[in-house]
C-alpha cells in the first residue's frame, strides 16, 4: 500500500520588496484543489517612502497542507485585495524536491526565501517561509514496539 499524501506544516513568514499599495495576502496550493490562505496585512512602513519596492509585510501564520503524493511543487501566490477582485502581485512554484529528499529529515524545519515574479515575469519581491513534514504518529502496542526496536534506527533530530 502506497502513501497517497503527505501533510506539510508551512509557515508563511514574510515578504520584502513587493510592488503592492493595497491589503496583501498569500495562498498556498501543493498541486490540487486545497490550499490555505494567510490573512490580509499592510506594509509596515518600515521601508524608504518614497520607494514602493522597499515594503516589508509580515504574516507569521502556519499552517497544515495536505500534498498528494505526486505533487511535484508548491505555488505561492501573493494576491491583494481590490475593489471589486482581486490582483496577482507575485508568484513562486517551488520544487518539492528542494526541501525533500535532502541529506536532512524531512521533519525538520527549513527556512527558505524565493523570488516572487508578477504576471509578465518580471521580478517583484521576495517571500520567505519554513516548511517542514509532519510526521505522523503511529500508535502500537507495548510488544510490538518491544520487536521492532532493533530495526528502527535512533533519530538524533536535526543538525
Amino acid at each position: 500500500m502506497g502513501i497517497s499524501s503527505r501533510t506539510l506544516e508551512i509557515t508563511v513568514i514574510s515578504g520584502e520588496n513587493l510592488r503592492v499599495t493595497d491589503d496583501a495576502y498569500v495562498v498556498v496550493r501543493g498541486e490540487s484543489l486545497n490550499c490555505c490562505t494567510t490573512r490580509t496585512v499592510k506594509d509596515s512602513g518600515e521601508g524608504d517612502k518614497n520607494n514602493r519596492n522597499s515594503s516589508l509585510l509580515s504574516w507569521n501564520e502556519k499552517f497544515l497542507l495536505d500534498m498528494p503524493a505526486h505533487a511535484r511543487s508548491i505555488t505561492f501566490e501573493v494576491q491583494c485585495g481590490k475593489f471589486k477582485g482581486v490582483r496577482p502581485v507575485g508568484v513562486a512554484r517551488i520544487a518539492v524536491s528542494d526541501f525533500l529528499g535532502c541529506d536532512v529529515p524531512d521533519s525538520c524545519l527549513r527556512v527558505l526565501s524565493y523570488k516572487l515574479r508578477d504576471w509578465e515575469g518580471k521580478r517583484n519581491g521576495v517571500l520567505h517561509f519554513a516548511v517542514r513534514v509532519v510526521v505522523p504518529e503511529r500508535s502500537c502496542s507495548i510488544s510490538a514496539a518491544e520487536q521492532m526496536k532493533e530495526m528502527v534506527p535512533k533519530c538524533e533530530g536535526c543538525r
